[in-house]
């Protein structure tokens, strides 16, 4: 299928220079108490990982001049690291079809499904929402895959036009569906918490394949589907 990815999307600020600074004594001396909990008890290489990446995060903390001495924080470098890990581990699933046994030849579509990623500029979350669509020809696919689709390429740092089109991507290869459409809505907090401040914008990417492209009676159903859906 030949494939069009199209975006509507704000290029990201630049970053702001910044001074550096030596970090202060305090937060020193939390990354130093941080270095010992728990080191002793790593007995798997993926917790070995998570140790050595909760120092390096303390570090970072205290180069930032976070005091980590307190009481609510002398965790968060690992509580960070667990979150970090847990928003970047794909989910594995089976991706089983079966056979289009009844000829079923209109749209599949699941919308509003819900994602967060990670923008692989800032490491600041975008949310939103999912839509797709496909075309079958001689397999369908559980509607519940389509959800796990999403998660599989929405947990990695990640770009949304790059997702968009991977979404899209990974469904003409599994499926081999007479077209895909796939349109993505979210809100990127690199952009509403910091830069700009454009709090509440939204970034609208779509992707289209096979007969969403070459067919312009399909092509015009699913705009105007999109259309109505707004």
């Amino acid at each position: 299928m030949k494939a069009n990815t199209e975006t509507a999307v704000e290029a990201p600020p630049n970053l702001a220079s910044r001074e550096r600074t030596e970090p202060p004594d305090s937060a020193r001396a939390g990354t130093a108490a941080l270095a010992m909990p728990g080191a002793g008890l790593a007995t798997t290489p993926l917790e070995v990982e998570d140790t050595l990446a909760a120092k390096a995060a303390a570090q970072m903390f205290a180069a930032l001049g976070v005091d980590l001495d307190r009481e609510h924080r002398l965790a968060t470098p690992q509580r960070f690291i667990r979150a970090l890990r847990e928003m970047l581990t794909p989910p594995r699933f089976d991706p089983t079809s079966f056979e289009n046994a009844d000829g079923y030849d209109e749209f599949v579509v699941v919308e509003a499904v819900p994602f967060f990623s990670l923008c692989e500029h800032h490491v600041l979350p975008f949310v939103g929402t999912a839509t797709i669509a496909y075309l079958p020809d001689a397999r369908i696919v559980g509607l519940s895959k389509m959800a796990w689709v999403v998660q599989l390429f929405a947990r990695q740092l990640q770009v949304q036009e790059r997702m968009t089109g991977q979404i899209a991507d990974w469904i003409g290869e599994h499926l081999q569906p007479r077209g895909v459409g796939v349109q993505l809505r979210a809100e990127h907090l690199c952009m509403s918490l910091r830069g700009a401040r454009a709090t509440g914008a939204v970034t609208t990417t779509t992707a289209r394949r096979g007969a969403l492209l070459d067919d312009p009676e399909r092509r015009d159903e699913w705009l105007r589907f999109l259309a109505a859906t707004r």
